[in-house]
């Protein structure tokens, strides 16, 4: 008897291997997207500008989000030095808009591709033994799952 991996277990290793391939994007196509979806999300762009507030951005992770409090009240700065050479600052709000935007993102690229891994057109009903949707289950008549 031949033993299987469980489905989950597949479908794990898919989506990872489908997010080693090669992106069409360059870093900097993902950077300026990653940072239209901050400012629409209520970040504000600040230039690094001056050689104080070059010096200050250095000193930042590039590309990662850092909490700052000022006056009891927190901040999320995120450092670009790269495209833009800037700070995007946003406030709690704007902080959580961006996460909702991010994992709504998240679940709509899993949508997706699960739809491409099971494509209807390719999906066999009949090999899972009698159906009929009225019933709400499998045909009595075939067991409690069907075979």
């Amino acid at each position: 008897m031949m033993h299987r991996p469980p489905t989950g277990f597949l479908a794990v290793l898919s989506f990872g291997l489908l997010m080693m391939l090669p992106s069409c994007e360059t870093a900097s196509q993902q950077i300026e997207g990653k940072e239209d979806h901050l400012a629409a999300a209520g970040f504000f762009q600040k230039p690094a500008d001056t050689p104080e507030r070059q010096a200050m951005l250095n000193r930042l992770p590039a590309h990662h989000f850092v909490r700052r409090v000022k006056n009891d009240h927190v901040f999320y700065v995120y450092s670009d030095p790269l495209v833009c050479d800037c700070l995007y600052v946003g406030d709690e709000a704007a902080y959580s808009r961006y996460q909702q935007y991010v994992q709504a993102q998240a679940l709509a690229d899993e949508q997706e591709m699960t739809a491409q891994m099971y494509d209807d057109a390719q999906w066999n009903w009949g090999a899972w033994g009698a159906w009929n949707p009225a019933w709400g289950n499998w045909d009595p008549g075939m067991g409690p799952i069907g075979w």
